[in-house]
């Protein structure tokens, strides 16, 4: 639920984002010690208000994801590889002409129908759809790019397809985690130990016949995002957002752990208040005690 959304015409500072913050949650008579969580981007400014404000901090896992993509593929041969990319999408994107003789060859080649990616910065996994699009399109854009001698030399050559396919396979399998993890409409926090132990145990495990480059990227991605998630406040809130979903519960928490947070959640539990049961005409004390035999005491949502 949006609760507030105000307009900021002040800097964007560390300091006025936290009491802009502070006066928003008691505009609405919350209490700072009842917030579990908030969720921000990596930006400095947010990271310092909420040094500021003390209130703990949970990073969007899907720009985390994100850098952890970019920081992964810093390589001389990937930066070669992608700025050949870059050239070839703004080759097609400034010319008429191209786009038309590609469709033509799309459709000799039985490929298809698809225009060229740009590369966004603000957009999350948009450098491997990008990556993707040229590799399935790449036999139509070298007879197109080869057929006139002022393009031919942006033409890939079979290295960069080779350094591209190598992001391609490291990548691919994390394109599905971006936009399901950062969504607004649902709750997605409980998530995030299933899916790094999904990274860490199966999808970002080198494989077998893989390039050594594309064993490189994954490792750096792996190295980040557990760097990332391995400080104690972080993995206490993983761990009881786990513990409240019914799908995963203590599945993917460390055994050491399971017993300290089950304490934590009773505390936490108990801690709340208890409403007042009103009787209603006709209801008898002996209905009160089965009703309450019968519901548990609390209802406890994260």
């Amino acid at each position: 639920m949006c609760l507030q959304t105000s307009y900021f015409a002040d800097d964007h500072t560390g300091e006025i984002i936290a009491q802009g913050l502070q006066d928003s949650l008691a505009s609405w008579k919350l209490r700072e010690d009842r917030l579990v969580c908030m969720t921000t981007d990596s930006g400095s400014n947010m990271i310092k208000a909420l040094r500021l404000t003390e209130w703990p901090n949970h990073q969007c896992f899907g720009h985390r994801l994100h850098n952890a993509i970019m920081n992964g593929m810093k390589d001389p041969r990937i930066d070669r590889a992608i700025g050949v990319c870059k050239k070839v999408v703004s080759a097609f994107s400034f010319s008429w002409k191209k786009r038309r003789d590609m469709a033509v060859v799309q459709a000799e080649l039985g490929l298809p129908s698809h225009n060229l990616i740009t590369e966004s910065l603000t957009r999350w996994g948009s450098r491997q759809l990008m990556v993707e699009r040229l590799l399935e399109q790449e036999k139509a854009i070298a007879q197109v790019l080869g057929a006139d001698k002022k393009s031919r030399h942006l033409v890939p050559t079979w290295q960069d397809i080779d350094v591209l396919e190598s992001i391609n396979k490291a990548v691919s399998p994390l394109k599905e985690f971006t936009d399901a993890l950062s969504g607004e409409a649902y709750v997605s926090v409980s998530y995030l130990k299933p899916v790094i132990h999904l990274l860490n145990n199966s999808l970002l495990q080198p494989e077998e016949g893989e390039t050594e480059l594309t064993k490189q990227i994954k490792s750096n991605i792996l190295n980040y995002l557990n760097n990332k998630y391995n400080d104690p406040v972080t993995q206490e809130l993983l761990d009881m957002a786990s513990l409240m979903d019914p799908r995963f519960r203590t599945t993917y928490i460390a055994d050491d752990e399971v017993d300290g947070i089950k304490k934590r959640a009773v505390t936490e539990l108990m801690s709340l208040p208890a409403e007042k049961s009103k009787s209603q005409p006709g209801t008898s004390v002996q209905d009160l005690h089965q009703e309450e035999a019968a519901e548990p005491p609390f209802l406890f949502v994260f």
